[in-house]
C-alpha cells in the first residue's frame, strides 16, 4: 500500500502549521548549537544524548509531516457497499453522499471523513481513520521533544559550566552574544509544547481507552468492550507495538471476527 498525499488549501491552516515549524526549527538549530554541541566537544555530555537529541527531533518533524499530508479517511465519490454492511451506512445532508455512520462531514475540508475526530489547524488537516495514528506519535514526539529542551535548558542555566569555544561564523556569533535570551525564549516555548501536547495527548488516549475501561451500571461491573491492546492495535492499523511509534509506514485496517471491526 502506497503512501499518499493529501493537502488542504488553508491559509489560516498554513499559518498554524508554520508555527509549530518553527517551533521545532528553532530548537533543533539553537539547542545543539547552545548546549549540546559545546559540551560534547567538552566531554561534559555522552554521544548518546546528541544523537537521542537529533533522533527525538527527527521523528517529531516526520511524524508532523505525515500527520499533514496523510489522507485521514476521505470517502471516495461512489464508494462501493457491500450489501451486509448497508445498515452501517447513512446519507449525508451537507454533501448528499453515502458515508459510514461514525463518519463526519469536514465544513473546513469540504467532504466525510471515516470515523472523524476533528479537523486541527495545527496540521491543517483532519484527524479520522487514517491519520488518527499518526497525530497521536505527533503528539508523544512533541512532548518528548520539548522535555527534552526544557531539560537542557535548565542545565545550561543551573548546571552545566560555561564552556569557551570560538565564534567561528556568524550562527555562532550570535549565539554566543544572545545565549540567554536564546535560552529563555526554548524554555517558554517547551513550557507551552509539553503542556499542551500533554493535555492533547491525555484526551486523545482517554478517549481511545474508554471503550476497554469496565463500566459500572445499577452496582454491577460490565466488562470491557475490548483490551486497551486492540484498541491501540485497531487506530494504529498493526498489532506489532513497535511499529505503533514509526510515522514512516502506511495503515492497514485490522482484519477481526468481532463487532467492533470498521465498517469501511
Amino acid at each position: 500500500m502506497k503512501l499518499r498525499l493529501h493537502f488542504v488549501v488553508d491559509p489560516m491552516g498554513w499559518l498554524c502549521i508554520s508555527m509549530v515549524f518553527g517551533i521545532w526549527l528553532y530548537n533543533t538549530l539553537f539547542i545543539p548549537k547552545l548546549v549540546l554541541l559545546p559540551h560534547y566537544d567538552e566531554g561534559h555530555i555522552p554521544w548518546a544524548l546528541v544523537v537521542c537529541y537529533y533522533i527525538a527531533s527527527a521523528l517529531c518533524v516526520v511524524a508532523l509531516f505525515r500527520a499533514s499530508t496523510a489522507d485521514p479517511g476521505r470517502l471516495p465519490l461512489d464508494p462501493h457497499i457491500p450489501h451486509s454492511e448497508r445498515e452501517h451506512w447513512e446519507l449525508c445532508n451537507k454533501c448528499n453522499l453515502m458515508r459510514p455512520k461514525r463518519s463526519h462531514h469536514c465544513s473546513r475540508c469540504g467532504h466525510c471523513v471515516r470515523r472523524m475526530d476533528h479537523h486541527c489547524p495545527w496540521i491543517n488537516n483532519c484527524v479520522g481513520e487514517d491519520n488518527h495514528w499518526l497525530f497521536l506519535q505527533l503528539c508523544f514526539y512533541a512532548q518528548v521533544l520539548s522535555f527534552f529542551t526544557l531539560v537542557l535548558d535548565f542545565c545550561q542555566y543551573y548546571y552545566f559550566q560555561p564552556v569557551c569555544f570560538l565564534a567561528t561564523d556568524l550562527l555562532n556569533l550570535f549565539t554566543t552574544r544572545h545565549e540567554l535570551a536564546l535560552l529563555r525564549v526554548s524554555a517558554v516555548m517547551g513550557v507551552v509544547m509539553f503542556g499542551g501536547m500533554s493535555s492533547l495527548f491525555y484526551s486523545q488516549m482517554a478517549g481511545i481507552l474508554s471503550v476497554s475501561t469496565p463500566t459500572v451500571t445499577n452496582g454491577q461491573t460490565a466488562a470491557p468492550l475490548i483490551s486497551w491492546q486492540w484498541a491501540l492495535a485497531e487506530v494504529c492499523g498493526t498489532r506489532w507495538k513497535l511499529l505503533w511509534l514509526l510515522p514512516l509506514r502506511s495503515r492497514q485496517p485490522l482484519q477481526a471476527g468481532h463487532h467492533y471491526r470498521s465498517h469501511v
